[in-house]
Parts: C-alpha cells; structure tokens; sequence
C-alpha cells in the first residue's frame, strides 16, 4: 500500500516537518531537578475536589522544585464545554491559592502556548499524516451502529470492550477498499495501529504507587476524530511533549489508561513523562467506602467551599492532610508555618483509597479561623459576603466597629482562651446575626409566661447601660430573688425545691429574649455591644407580645 498517497487524502498539504516543532517548542532552561507540572480539566464548567487534591500536589511539587506549573484546557470535545468554565477553573483554585506560572488564560511564556488543545489542531493533524506515511495509523469507517453492536458482542461473550484484534474490521482494508470508502464520502476516524500484546507484560514505577505491572496495549484507538480534532489520549501525549511536562499527577481512574499512553509515547518516539496516580477520595457510607459522587455529594464540588465560606487555609491544610503522610505531624509541631515551607513529596502520597471526613475538615476550619485577627477576620467575611452575602448581611459592614466588637466576643479575642465556635463564612455571619437584626424566632423558654414576663419587666425597671458586668450581675441576682429564684447557685443546688429556678435561669430568659439563644457568648458583652436602645426594644417587644 502507498502509505504516503493515503496520508496525503486524508490529510492533504503541507505540514511543517516535525523537527520544526521540537525548535519551536525547545526544552526549557530551568534548573537540573526542576519538575514542569500542569493541570488539563476540560472546560466543562465542574471543578471538584479531586482537582484540587491534583493541583495542590502538582503545585507543591513544581514549586518545590523551582519549576513550572501551567494551566492547560483540553477542549477537544466541544459538546461538553461550557461558557465561563476556564475562568471558573482560575478562580475557584485561586481561592485555595493554586499558583499558576502560566496557562490559559493567564500568560507566561508564550513559547509553549497556546494552552487550548483546539488552537494547537495543526500540529496533531501533522503527526497523524506522518503515522499514516508510516504505516502505523489508518482510517476507520465503522458506523456507530457496527461499534455499538461490536460491544453488544463483547459484553454478551465477556471479552474485553474495545477496538482490536477480530473486531478491529478497518484495520486490514485493502488499498482498494479505504478509496472506495473515500470516494463514497463515508465519514471516516483515523485509529492507530497498535502493535502490542495485552499477553506480554511489563513493570512500570508509577510515582506514587510504586512499582507496578502494566500490560502492552492492543486497541486501536481513535486519535483523530472525523471533525478533524484529536481525542484527548493523542492530543495529551504531543501536548505534554512539547510543553516539556516532566511529572504528570494525575487521578487513578486513568491507570487503565496507561498501557495506551505508554504505547503513544514510544510510537511519536517522544520521551515520556513521570506518571504518579493519586487515590480517589472517599466517603463513609454504613460499613462501606465509595468514591465521591458527583450526584450524591454537594461537598464534591469546590464551589459548595467558596459558597459555604470555608476559609481556603483551612481546606488546604486538611488536602495536605490527605496527601502526605507526614504533614499532618509537621503541622502540629509548626502550626504558624507557611505551609509552602513543608517538603511535600509525592512518594509520601497515599497508595490506595483516602478517607474525605467533613467533620475533621469542619474541626480544621474552627482552628485555623480561630487564629485570626479582628481584622483579617472581618476581611475574610466581607470578600465572602460581596459575592454570596444577602443584603441584609452586606450591611453588617456599614458599621465595622460593631461588627469587629461582635467578632472579638466569638472569637474569644481578649479573654483566657480562644473561642472555636466558627466553622465557615456562612455560619459565621449566620452565628453574629442577631447583634445586627432582631430575632424572629426563638428558642424555647424554660419558665412559665408568667414568670419570664415579671423578670423582663424587672430587669427593664432597673437596667442601666453604664453599669459594670459585676453591678449588672448584682442587679439580676436581685432580679432573681425578688421573683423566686435563688441569687446563688450554691443554695439552688443545695435544695433546688425551694426555688423555681436559678440566677441562670433568669439570666437564660434575658439571653433568649436579646439574641433568641438559649447560649451565647457573655450576655452583658453583648448587651454592650447592641446599645440600651436596643436592647429595650428587644426585651419589650416580647413583654408586649
């Protein structure tokens, strides 16, 4: 057969030669021992944990290393792109402070762009023409209806699903036949021709896992569509050649995969990338672990982060957590550290399946939003409020004197020991709602109608703003007594039938009637902070219910 005609019908013109693009796309001057890393999602609008877990790690490596770690977007199937996805991408990692260097998108050196796998059609089209002069990659005529019915066949006899051996109908197509097909305008893919033995096995050393045995390759896979775009295997080995990747971490679903990437490598005669494939992360389910899922879990997605308002230390702390062994231990004994001062390895990355616990995230959250300052605090709520905020909590920050004294008593800021009550930005705002808007709901009251109705009533005759905590104090030991309830909690407790309740109970009502929580911070404080007009109106509005 005349290898070199068909190519030239299939592919007609003139390419550049592909030594061209090897000076095109030169090595890059860094450093001996600088890895060079990316991150490839395609554009389909979904960025989810499991991204990040990747990027965190390829970051940390790169960067490590005084490499790279680029932005590439594999747009080759255009029927799952969606609109904004890249910019989503960007700014969903930025929030957890993935650093690119260059990628779609963002720039950088512009020698190795474009990063959109669709601009750069020219040059895999000139080395599938160049797999079909040698011999090694040919046109596939089978219609959707042959491939469906040839899995039919596989599944009903229990073979291996793919395009190869017997089932691989266009790969020995005589001469006359392939231009019959053309002549006849049937719609055509290109497949390479495997030449590898799923019989003969050899052993690879993945990064993370080890050393592993991988089998030879036998299907014929597409590698040019008949839209004349690649398919991402093709497009991702050229692409990773040429941007001069030297370590690719990457999800352990593509493990099946790589007997074909390997093929691909040694076919273009490209040297091949590092490979390391990181676990999945998992869910407690009963008994059982499973993979995330998309359509079971909202805490898959990493915009149920950003719009929950975990503060992005937090998350990335517990990544770290799950990706290294040994950080966890390191973080305990450096807990103000930057975390890039951490010798992040990817031998260290965990070999099998990884537990994702929200509660142990939610716990990590509390500590590290604890740390804060006032102010950093109150930076962090309003970056989250401007784009997930209500208006009602946007106005919280008309006022940053009383929303920084509100958040001081939350935090714990000033007294013997920090507070931990907060989890994320939602919750947050949601925990200092009432020093800004009255409460509408309240829970429940302990004391008789009757009996909260003269205490509120007594507190208001007596209440003065100016007084100390430790007159005020007094003055509801006073209340306590005159209505029946033990001023001590000694004397309470020593006989708890002679009294309807405690100084705490009184205090409870008061706390219920200001905040509508039966537990708060310290109740004076935050009469302090919400004003004598306010707290007034408060407690008689429910004395006049």
């Amino acid at each position: 057969m005349n290898y070199r005609a068909l190519a030239e019908r299939l592919l007609p013109g003139n390419y550049p030669s592909l030594s061209t693009y090897e000076e095109l796309y030169p090595p890059r001057s860094l450093a001996k021992g600088a890895e060079v890393t990316r991150l490839a999602p395609s554009p389909t609008g979904f960025i989810h944990l499991g991204n990040l877990f990747a990027a965190i790690a390829n970051e940390r490596i790169a960067h490590r290393s005084g490499g790279i770690l680029y932005l590439r977007i594999e747009d080759t199937d255009l029927k799952r792109k969606v609109e904004g996805a890249v910019e989503a991408v960007i700014k969903a990692l930025d929030y957890f402070d993935i650093r690119f260097d260059e990628g779609a998108e963002i720039g950088g050196d512009e020698t190795y762009g474009p990063w959109y796998q669709r601009q750069r059609a020219e040059i895999y089209r000139a080395f599938v023409k160049h797999l079909i002069e040698e011999g090694r990659a040919y046109p596939c005529f089978c219609t959707a209806e042959q491939l469906d019915a040839m899995r039919e066949e596989q599944t009903a006899r229990k073979e291996v699903p793919g395009y190869y051996g017997k089932y691989a109908r266009c790969r020995n197509l005589t001469e006359e036949e392939i231009y019959a097909n053309l002549d006849a305008g049937k719609p055509y893919v290109i497949r390479l021709r495997s030449m590898g033995d799923p019989e003969v096995k050899h052993k690879f050393h993945d990064e993370i896992k080890g050393d592993i045995t991988v089998p030879e390759n036998d299907q014929d896979i597409v590698i040019l569509k008949s839209d004349g775009i690649p398919t991402y295997h093709f497009a991702h080995a050229i692409d990773d050649h040429f941007m001069r990747t030297t370590l690719v971490i990457r999800g352990e679903e593509w493990l099946s995969s790589l007997p074909i990437h390997i093929e691909l490598f040694e076919t273009l005669g490209f040297e091949r990338p590092r490979y390391g494939h990181n676990c999945s992360l998992m869910k407690q389910e009963g008994e059982t672990r499973r993979k995330l899922s998309k359509r079971k879990d909202p805490e898959l997605s990493l915009e149920y982060y950003r719009k929950e308002g975990y503060f992005p230390r937090a998350v990335k702390v517990y990544m770290l957590t799950l990706l290294n062994s040994n950080f966890e231990e390191w973080y305990l004994k450096n807990p103000e550290a930057p975390l890039d001062d951490f010798k992040f390895t990817a031998a260290k990355m965990s070999k099998s399946g990884t537990l994702f616990d929200l509660d142990k995230l939610n716990d990590i959250s509390k500590n590290e939003l604890a740390k804060l300052s006032v102010a950093d605090m109150v930076a962090f709520l309003k970056a989250w409020a401007d784009e997930f905020g209500t208006p009602e909590q946007l106005k919280y920050f008309e006022d940053e004197q009383k929303l920084s004294r509100a958040l001081a008593l939350c935090m714990g800021i000033g007294g013997k020991k920090r507070r931990k009550d907060l989890t994320t930005a939602s919750q947050a705002m949601n925990f200092i709602k009432f020093f800004f808007e009255q409460p509408t709901a309240f829970e429940e009251f302990r004391v008789s109608a009757a009996d909260r109705g003269c205490i509120m009533a007594d507190f208001l005759g007596s209440y003065c703003y100016e007084d100390d905590a430790q007159t005020w104090f007094s003055k509801l030991k006073e209340i306590a007594s005159r209505n029946g309830f033990a001023a001590e909690m000694k004397d309470y407790k020593a006989d708890p039938g002679a009294y309807k309740g405690s100084v705490a109970d009184v205090a409870e009502i008061l706390r219920i009637a200001t905040t509508g929580k039966a537990n708060t911070p310290d109740l004076w404080t935050i009469m302090q902070i919400l004003g004598e007009e306010e707290v007034r109106a408060r407690i008689s509005a429910l004395l006049n219910v």
